[in-house]
């Protein structure tokens, strides 16, 4: 599995920027397209079970990394394993950081490409407004967090993100990888972990909807909600600790530890 892990980043890193950045926009689509069926799962009011709500959206939300995993997309919390090939020395450093910056572009691009057009199909008002009041909500609630409690949900989301990856390079079948894939997601999902492409859906879509149908927050009394959202807050608040969280999480704890328990003696060779 490590020297699959290495060998997949390798092949990461020599991919051309045009199908690097391609296959990220379906990635950062793909998450966006689990987030949504999340909130679905979400949107069931203060009567719904906290426990079993939360359970239940983590197991949907999973559908968005079985499609990067089996459908094939570069996302960039998986490929912060990718570190592994470079502390092996089979790529640079300067490469590593490329095939990060394009994908984490490609990704934003993919996922608010989503939140807007789920606002334009007016999918907010599903649900007799119940959707688009928790997607809201749940934006409002990313940007409140303080910066070190963003960066700790961030840590601890890409550890179970990376250790889904991780555990897809021992499947040798499509049904192997879903069933590798599904409870480590589930489970940062369910405990409210940050993750920083999923947020790259959840905000924005808090956002349009605020932006571009003020009549709905008026009537769905959002107005504290809408209060707290703001581009320079989601910049700020949560996505560059959840982004520095989560390659702590992915690079260190999960691929520099199995690169340090299972490579470092042929690199020291």
């Amino acid at each position: 599995m490590a020297e699959r892990a290495e060998q997949v980043g390798v092949a990461k890193a020599a991919m051309d920027a045009p199908r690097l950045v391609t296959l990220a926009v379906l990635a950062g689509a793909f998450i966006a397209l689990g987030a949504v069926f999340a909130t679905v799962a979400l949107a069931g009011g203060a009567a719904a079970p906290w426990g079993p709500t939360r359970i239940l959206a983590g197991v949907v939300f999973s559908t968005g990394l079985v499609l990067v995993v089996v459908g094939g997309a570069e996302l960039f919390t998986g490929n912060n394993l990718m570190v592994m090939a470079w502390a092996g020395g089979r790529i640079g450093a300067a490469t590593l950081c490329r095939a990060w910056a394009l994908a984490y572009a490609g990704n934003f691009a993919g996922a608010t490409a989503v939140a807007l057009a789920l606002v334009l199909a007016r999918t907010h008002e599903s649900g007799h407004g119940a959707f688009g009041a928790t997607a809201v909500a749940i934006a409002a609630a990313k940007v409140r967090l303080d910066f070190v409690q963003a960066v700790v949900l961030g840590i601890l989301a890409n550890a179970l993100v990376c250790l889904a990856v991780w555990l897809s390079f021992s499947a040798r079948t499509t049904a192997d990888r879903i069933l590798a894939i599904v409870p480590p997601i589930s489970a940062f999902v369910a405990a409210g972990f940050e993750h920083v492409v999923a947020n790259m859906y959840f905000v924005p879509a808090g956002l349009l909807i605020v932006a571009l149908d003020p009549a709905f927050v008026a009537a769905g009394r959002l107005q504290a909600e809408a209060a707290a959202l703001s581009w320079s807050a989601f910049v700020w608040r949560n996505l560059l600790p959840v982004t520095l969280g989560n390659v702590v999480g992915g690079a260190l704890l999960v691929g520099g530890v199995y690169w340090f328990v299972y490579l470092r003696s042929r690199r020291t060779r």
